[in-house]
């Protein structure tokens, strides 16, 4: 690698972690930036997973700092996110992500499209408590979430942040803070086990990993500040862009 392809990792790197910071879906631009500098498929998952956590764990941090994160529900949702994320990497080291994509296709654009058509959706917090019926589903969401992002992960976030205001009725804020604790969770999870396996490339993802840090701040600070107004269009964006892209992948193959 030379030095313009290491400005383009950091670069990108710090534009996906401030996006993802505020509404998910960083992953659409860390991870093609990191295969775009010839990193084999399974060995950027890995890299990306390395440089990510390191972004959640930051991001995790602020909204927590900020009461941003609903702690009395988040811990039952730990182990399930945990145990949803190991099963993830060791399907995703046997298997081809690719199986995954019609559905996440399907479903990703119908979150973009009822988020856009629901205009209070997510403004304000609408939480009135817990029951045993929304822990458990909840738990379920969690698990296959995990699941999902540790086995493809794009777009992980954005599922989480609709989650927690589709069950629990909070705002884009709230939501947003306790989506980075499971984001992470799912990432250090994720990353442990392709570290044990060789997929990463510590080169990559040591200088990329400081600069998703400098994005996580940015991004974390910029949704705690605005709230709703700004999470929600990016959200939005977000979801659409990622709805095109698995799109276009699929046409590829087909075509």
């Amino acid at each position: 690698m030379g030095l313009f392809d290491y400005l383009f990792i950091c670069v990108a790197g710090f534009i996906a972690a401030a996006v993802d910071s505020i509404a998910g879906g960083g992953g659409l631009i860390s991870l093609p930036a990191i295969m775009a500098v010839g990193v084999p498929t399974h060995v950027s998952l890995g890299t990306n997973k390395f440089a990510s956590t390191c972004a959640s764990f930051t991001s995790t941090l602020t909204f927590a700092k900020s009461k941003k994160i609903y702690m009395p529900l988040i811990k039952y949702l730990i182990p399930m996110t945990l145990i949803g994320a190991g099963l993830g990497v060791y399907t995703a080291l046997k298997v081809d992500p690719s199986v995954l994509k019609v559905m996440v296709l399907v479903l990703i654009f119908v979150v973009a499209i009822y988020t856009m058509i629901k205009k209070d959706f997510g403004n304000e917090d609408k939480f009135k408590g817990l029951t045993k019926l929304n822990i458990f589903y909840g738990c379920v969401f969690a698990f296959f979430l995990g699941f999902y992002d540790g086995f493809f992960g794009p777009g992980t976030g954005s599922f989480l942040i609709f989650l927690f205001i589709s069950i629990f009725g909070f705002d884009f804020t709230v939501s947003a803070g306790n989506a980075k604790i499971l984001n992470f969770v799912s990432n250090i999870t994720s990353l442990v086990l392709f570290a044990i396996n060789g997929k990463i490339m510590y080169l990559v993802g040591i200088p990329m990993a400081l600069f998703m840090i400098l994005g996580a701040r940015v991004g974390t600070k910029i949704a705690i500040k605005n709230g709703a107004k700004v999470i929600k269009p990016i959200f939005v964006t977000i979801a659409l862009v990622l709805t095109v892209k698995l799109l276009y992948e699929s046409l590829i193959k087909i075509l």
